[in-house]
């Protein structure tokens, strides 16, 4: 079986053309936050400067600036002597996480009848996506649909810089998830609420869905605050 960097660098080894096209270190960062959001690079995961620039067929320059770029998102640190990491989010980073995610999520639930009933169906299918893999126990993948749920409601701001910005908050979140134990036991429950969420906005109930929303992520805020003080213990 592959190992997690292993298939990182198969995966960029597959955009090569696409990277070449662009020749862009911000390209390589975006990969590697991809593969943070997906769940893929986890946090403490090295990585190595050499086998990523052959994969990608960048100079070790454009790969360092790829990594300068991700540092200065809070997703990746650099250690003196030792090399580049995936970031471990503290307690602090999980309180700001969600500050932000209320002020962008929330105003896109508001937002959600000028958004459009296409807007809102990406919604739908960001959920429907999580209950499939729900059902054939890929909790990974759930976790990477609720990703995509909770991206899909900002999106409803209709807004580009909105989606830059949430891009890069729920690569953050999803180094939080780690914090947690098994996947089914913390993602079952926030799947079914995600259902709920999608069902107001679907019946123009935004009032209804904002107040869900807010309710989950207070939950959510508190939940995985409790693992970080037990990790900390």
């Amino acid at each position: 079986m592959a190992t997690a960097a292993e298939g990182s660098m198969a995966r960029i080894a597959a955009s090569r053309d696409d990277i070449g096209g662009s020749s862009t270190a911000a390209r390589i960062a975006r990969l590697l936050r991809e593969q943070i959001t997906d769940g893929e690079l986890v946090p403490g995961e090295r990585l190595r400067e050499g086998p990523l620039s052959e994969a990608a067929g960048v100079s070790r320059n454009t790969t360092r600036e790829a990594f300068r770029l991700l540092a200065q998102e809070g997703l990746v640190v650099h250690e003196f002597n030792r090399g580049v990491f995936v970031r471990r989010l503290t307690a602090t980073d999980l309180n700001d996480v969600y500050r932000v995610r209320r002020i962008l999520e929330c105003e896109g639930v508001r937002g959600a009848a000028e958004a459009g009933p296409e807007a809102i169906a990406r919604v739908s299918a960001a959920v429907a996506e999580g209950e499939r893999a729900a059902e054939a126990d890929r909790w990974r993948d759930v976790a990477t649909a609720d990703i995509r749920f909770h991206r899909a409601l900002a999106a409803l701001c209709d807004s580009p810089r909105v989606d830059d910005m949430m891009e890069r908050i729920l690569a953050e979140l999803r180094l939080v998830f780690h914090a947690m134990g098994p996947r089914r036991e913390f993602h079952g429950p926030y799947l079914r609420r995600n259902r709920t969420i999608a069902d107001l906005l679907e019946r123009g109930d935004t009032e209804g869905a904002e107040r869900e929303l807010r309710d989950y992520l207070d939950t959510a805020q508190e939940q995985l605050g409790e693992a970080y003080r037990r990790l900390e213990q």
